[in-house]
């Protein structure tokens, strides 16, 4: 794992980012809420529960339910960002590259999961303004993997017809993670890393396609029962 991402992963769990601890505490029950129940199931009194204080309390910190999601996604597209953008701008070829971004990308959606999700999926629930500026990020995040693929297909790495689609398959191969990982499951977020690099890497026609990826025995194998909680 590259210095970025571990501290990325490690700034994520903790949310040292948010203060004073009250906020903090709220964001984190917050992230916990709308991944089980959903952003329009959850209250702002479901949420002031998980965090022991009083919906009150809640609106010292956070003007609406809606602030709290904003905040959650911003950070955390914020961090999926850095992690791509430190693995695109490394020494490397494409393929290497290309190897890394996915690998990362994967163990970041499979170890935090419950925060993924929420930042993935509840783009949706953002009013006009909030969603805006998540999309602008969500663009950032799209040109680092494109980049990528576009500079293997111009040098001949890749065998790519189309850099768009390819780029948009790569990323949802990458965050489905986070709907599916199990962390009692078989694989681990690192195994599941190697596994997704490897698999891209044939995606895009690469010629090292398989080296340096997946050695483990049996590693690189998708279960013979598919993709379903124990899949995993």
């Amino acid at each position: 794992m590259s210095t970025a991402e571990e501290r990325a992963d490690s700034d994520l769990q903790s949310w040292a980012e948010v203060t004073p601890d009250a906020a903090r505490r709220l964001l984190l029950a917050a992230v916990e809420a709308f991944a089980e129940r959903g952003y329009h199931a959850t209250t702002t009194r479901d949420i002031a529960s998980r965090a022991g204080m009083s919906p009150a309390a809640l609106y010292i910190h956070y003007k609406t339910k809606e602030e709290l999601l904003h905040r959650i996604s911003r950070i955390g597209h914020e961090k999926a960002l850095e992690i791509l953008r430190t693995a695109a701008r490394r020494e490397g070829s494409a393929t290497e590259r290309l190897a890394d971004a996915v690998s990362s990308f994967v163990r970041w959606h499979a170890r935090g999961r419950t925060t993924a999700r929420v930042v993935q999926y509840e783009l949706d629930s953002l009013g006009p303004d909030a969603r805006a500026e998540i999309l602008a990020l969500r663009r950032q995040v799209d040109a680092e993997v494109r980049g990528i693929i576009e500079e293997g297909a111009a040098s001949g790495e890749f065998d790519v017809l189309d850099v768009q689609g390819t780029t948009l398959a790569v990323l949802s191969l990458c965050i489905d993670v986070a709907r599916w990982f199990n962390v009692d499951g078989p694989r681990t977020p690192e195994e599941i890393g190697e596994l997704y690099a490897d698999l891209v890497l044939r995606m895009v026609g690469a010629k090292k396609a398989g080296h340096g990826v997946g050695k483990a025995e049996g590693q690189g194998r998708i279960p013979a029962d598919g993709p379903g909680p124990r899949g995993r």
